[in-house]
This record gives structure tokens, C-alpha cells and sequence, in this order.
């Protein structure tokens, strides 16, 4: 399919390709916006807000901090372990002027998950919410792990506020449990102690790592996605260039409410707003939907993105309908196919557009999303990003014809560079520039795609990758149990939750034993929620068991 073929479905404003090497890096970047749109409000937490030019200031003492008490070099990685609170800006800014690769960490993982990522990334340093620290304290002596930075939710808050929001965390809702981690460092003593004016910059170019962005990728246990300093900046120029028309530079301001540790919304919130003078509404705890709605009552915000769980809860929440939507612009969904009822609702009551966009990790996300002048939600995934190759394939690697389905390929200067030390199953995926993604998809006579099903046994819930390997190997280390099978089923909130089919190796063995198991080893939204024992489970004659008859 010859690209220049989608070029007619573009719509006016938005650049059919986009400039890769606009900037070296996303520390020039930085740099270049914190002077551009010093006195806007770049992040805003629980009433508390931070300006660009102060968020330029204390990014520069993290960094300082890092280079001259930490000793830490370009290239060493840095794992951030924070929700969505003004430590994370900070942490994440701080670490890539300084030419640090930086590692998400979803705060919620396991201490299994999490001795996995560190052991696997070669983490230096981690900067940690204390809520979780008990967590680090089990695995960190298994891990290389060198230097804890220790913060609490409230401590860029104030004096007076953080105290009270530290105080309430603590010794009310009691959602600290007791840690002993020997050597940490406080937060704001890094912030205090590190000298912005001894920060040295850092030659960074973009084919540098800015990400090593953890993943199931299309099949497997998880493994970091390379993202390139260049990978970053391109998706950022696509995505602005695709709402290119809709916004305007030092106005916008974007509800934060997906995890900045996920690629949707650190690229399409965090950074692509930094780069408009916009600001970040960020919103700590999103399933507080009460809370949540009255955060929201207090801004006139412009743009929302989200996963269709988020969507369906505000739409449900008492009080959301009420809200002042006047200035909402458009409305993004990714992560998870957004439901026609869903938005379709979101469109009635906001009476904005919800756009729905596709995207992955492994492509920093964006690969696609709804032109920026759709009308009404059509349950496609829309037009290519600028500068983004797109082919149907079948199964010999044949390109198919226009309407029949094929696994969906991706081609653009958004592809990462690969999977960090896996070079097996880099090239399973990416060849010749182009990357297998696993998802089955169609394109239509206006050049908008369609997901069709999923190539692989991946499951999403609420825009999570799962993979069943990971679930099953976890479920059989349970010594009731001999044989396991994970599947995804539809799920009205989530999309799909996890369903696994067992045979017992104990006949005692029930569905709460295992499901606490699971709960100990794994993510909450990886635990299964169905539980069907089986006398046999269905294999191959070679004895792989046949997930598909499953289904």
C-alpha cells in the first residue's frame, strides 16, 4: 500500500510528515520550553501549582544532585517509582537533562515484578514513594540498586499542607506500611542540597536511550522497550501535529489522570502539553472518582484522555454531568478500545468529540489516531500519525488488499530501537525497519483502520497489557496446583479481566487459594478474577496447552 494513497484523508492544519531531528534530544527541548513559557503553570497537584521556570530550577538541584552527590553518568538508569504527584516532573526532567536513562515503575508492582525490572534494567537509583517502600525493602538486596530516594505524597505541597497531607497518609488512612531501608535519601533534601548551578549539561543526541519503557511487548514476560531520545521527540511532533489545528500554545490545560508511568499519558499528557506551554492537571488518585470530580470542578480544562474504565467511571459518578464543560475540546481515548455506548455518552453529556487513537509501547505509543475534525465517534482507530508507514499483512508477509484483515505493521522514526538486551526477540519483531505489533487490522477506502482481534494471547484490561505466560507461571508455583491456562474475557468495565482454567495437583486446593497467591505475586489488575477447575486441559500433540479451544 503506497502511503502517499492516505494522504487524502488527511485534514487541513496537519503535516503529512513531521521533522524527527527537530530537537537533539528531549533535554533540548526542556530546556527551550522552560524559557519559552517560564511564567506559565506547568503542573498542577492537589491545589499546588509549579511554574515552568520553577520546575527548570528544581529539575537542575535533581539533577545536580545526581551527577555530583550520586556520582551518577550518562546512560546510567534511573527508576521512578511515583504516582502522579510533582516529584515525578521533577524526578523525570531532573534525570533526562542529565543524559539518564529513566525507568518507569509502576508503583503497584510486586516485589517479584519489581526485582524483575531492576535486576533487568541495571537500576542505579530509584526514587520511591514511601507507601511502597516495603515492597523495595524485599527484593532491593537481590537488586543493583545503589542509591533510595525516599518521597511522601505530600512533599512538594508546602510546609503547612504537605505536613498535614503526610500526617493524614500516615497515621489516619494508614497507607504506609513499616519499612527498614538503610541509607535513603529524602526528596527534598535532594531538591535542597543539589546545586542547580553545579549541574553540568550533558551532551545527549537522540539515538541516546531516554526510556527503557517496561513491556510485555506482542508476546512474553516483560522486557524494556528502547526509546530513543529521537523516538521521543517524533512522537511528539506527531502528536502535536495531528491536534495541531485544536490547540493553542500556552492555553491549554490537559487532566492528568492516567499514570505517568504508562507511555499514554507520559507522552501524550506530560510531554506533549510541556512542549505547548500547557498545563498538566495532574490527578493522584483517579479511582477516588468523588474526589476525582471535585479536582475537576476546580479548572476550566481543555482536553482529557483516558481508557475507557476512566470514561465509564466518571459517566457513573454523581455530580460528573454537573461539571462546567464549556471550554473541553476534544477527548482522547487509547490503551483500550473505548466502547461505543461509552463514548457515544461522553459525547452526549460533554458534548465534545472523543477521538480514539492506537498506539504501543514499542512506538512510544502513537501510531494512529482520529482525524481532529471527526464529528462523532465511528469505532475506528483513524489515519496513520505524520511520518507513519502502515501495512497489512498475511501470514507469509504478504500485504493484502484493501478491506480484507492481516496483522498490522509499523514503519516511522517512532519505532523503538528495540527490546534492551533481547536480541532474539528484537528481531522477532522488527525487521527491516518495520514492527510486527501482533494486532489484526483493516483499512477502509478513507485510509482509517479498524483493530479487528489480537494475533497473540495478550489481554488487556483497563489499556494493561497482560500476558498469560506471566499469570500461568505464577499460578503453578502454587503447590495445589498442576496445570494452568490464562485467557482474557469481556468485561463491561475493563474491557476484559483474566480467567484461568486449572487442574489441581491437591484435591483440597480452592478458588480463594489461589486467588491469594495470585494477589501476593502479582499486580492487581493481572490477578484473575474467574477461576474454572478442569479434570484435563485441551493441548496439542505435543503437549502445548490450546488457549484458543479455551477462548
Amino acid at each position: 500500500m503506497e502511503r502517499i494513497w492516505l494522504e487524502k484523508s488527511y485534514p487541513a492544519g496537519v503535516p503529512f510528515d513531521i521533522d524527527a531531528d527537530k530537537y537533539a534530544s528531549l533535554a533540548e527541548l526542556f530546556f527551550k520550553y522552560t524559557e519559552q513559557y517560564a511564567d506559565n503553570t506547568a503542573f498542577i497537584n492537589m491545589d499546588v501549582s509549579i511554574t515552568y521556570r520553577e520546575l527548570l530550577q528544581q529539575a537542575k538541584s535533581f539533577a545536580s544532585y545526581l551527577q555530583n552527590q550520586l556520582g551518577m553518568k550518562k546512560g546510567d538508569k534511573l527508576a521512578i517509582m511515583v504516582p502522579n504527584t510533582l516529584q515525578y516532573p521533577i524526578a523525570l526532567f531532573g534525570g533526562l537533562i542529565a543524559g539518564i536513562t529513566i525507568v518507569n515503575v509502576n508503583p503497584l508492582y510486586t516485589a517479584r515484578e519489581l526485582k524483575h525490572q531492576l535486576q533487568d534494567a541495571g537500576v542505579k537509583t530509584i526514587v520511591i514513594i514511601d507507601n511502597f517502600a516495603k515492597t523495595l525493602q524485599e527484593v532491593i538486596d537481590d537488586t543493583p540498586v545503589e542509591h533510595v530516594i525516599l518521597t511522601s505524597l505530600g512533599d512538594r505541597l508546602g510546609l503547612v499542607k504537605g505536613f498535614v497531607v503526610n500526617m493524614v497518609v500516615r497515621h489516619v488512612k494508614k497507607m504506609v506500611p513499616a519499612y527498614n531501608l538503610a541509607n535513603t535519601i529524602a526528596f527534598n533534601d535532594v531538591i535542597k542540597q543539589g546545586n542547580a548551578n553545579l549541574f553540568k549539561e550533558t551532551d545527549v543526541n537522540g539515538e541516546d536511550l531516554a526510556f527503557l519503557q517496561y513491556t510485555g511487548g506482542t508476546t512474553g514476560v516483560s522486557k524494556g522497550a528502547m526509546l530513543t531520545h529521537r523516538n521521543m521527540v517524533a512522537n511528539l511532533e506527531q502528536a502535536k501535529g495531528a491536534l495541531k489545528p485544536l490547540l493553542v500554545p500556552g492555553e491549554e490545560t490537559i487532566v492528568t489522570a492516567l499514570p505517568l508511568y504508562h507511555i499514554f499519558a507520559l507522552t501524550a499528557n506530560c510531554l506533549t502539553f510541556f512542549t505547548l506551554g500547557g498545563c498538566n492537571l495532574l490527578i493522584t488518585n483517579p479511582r477516588d472518582m468523588p474526589g476525582f470530580i471535585k479536582e475537576l470542578s476546580k479548572y476550566k480544562f481543555t482536553v482529557v484522555t483516558g481508557v475507557n474504565t476512566l470514561f465509564n467511571g466518571l459517566l457513573n459518578t454523581p455530580g460528573f454531568k454537573d461539571l462546567d464543560f464549556s471550554k473541553l475540546k476534544v477527548s482522547l481515548g487509547g490503551g483500550m478500545a473505548v466502547q461505543r455506548p461509552v463514548a457515544e455518552r461522553w459525547q452526549q453529556i460533554t458534548k465534545t468529540r472523543m477521538l480514539e487513537g492506537y498506539g504501543l509501547t514499542e512506538c512510544a505509543p502513537m501510531v494512529t489516531t482520529s482525524p481532529y475534525n471527526l464529528q462523532a465517534y465511528d469505532g475506528t482507530i483513524g489515519i496513520p500519525a505524520p511520518s507513519t508507514y502502515i501495512r497489512i499483512v498475511d501470514d507469509e508477509g504478504n500485504e493484502v488488499a484493501m478491506g480484507e484483515s492481516g496483522e498490522m505493521q509499523v514503519k516511522g522514526p517512532q519505532v523503538m530501537k528495540g527490546y534492551y538486551k533481547r536480541p532474539e526477540e528484537t528481531a522477532e519483531i522488527l525487521q527491516d525497519g518495520w514492527l510486527s505489533t501482533g494486532d489484526i487490522a483493516c483499512v477502509d477506502e478513507r485510509g482509517y483502520f479498524r483493530i479487528v482481534d489480537r494475533k497473540k494471547d495478550m489481554i488487556l484490561v483497563s489499556g494493561f497489557n497482560v500476558f498469560p505466560n506471566e499469570i500461568e507461571e505464577v499460578v503453578v508455583t502454587h503447590p495445589g496446583i498442576d496445570e494452568c491456562a490464562a485467557i482474557g474475557v469481556p468485561h463491561e468495565v475493563s474491557g476484559e479481566i483474566v480467567k484461568i482454567f486449572v487442574t489441581k495437583a491437591e484435591d483440597d486446593v480452592c478458588e480463594k487459594d489461589i486467588i491469594k497467591h495470585c494477589k501476593a505475586n502479582l499486580t492487581g489488575y493481572k490477578v484473575p478474577k474467574l477461576v474454572e477447575f478442569r479434570d484435563e486441559l485441551p493441548k496439542t500433540n505435543v503437549g502445548k496447552i490450546l488457549r484458543r479451544e479455551l477462548r
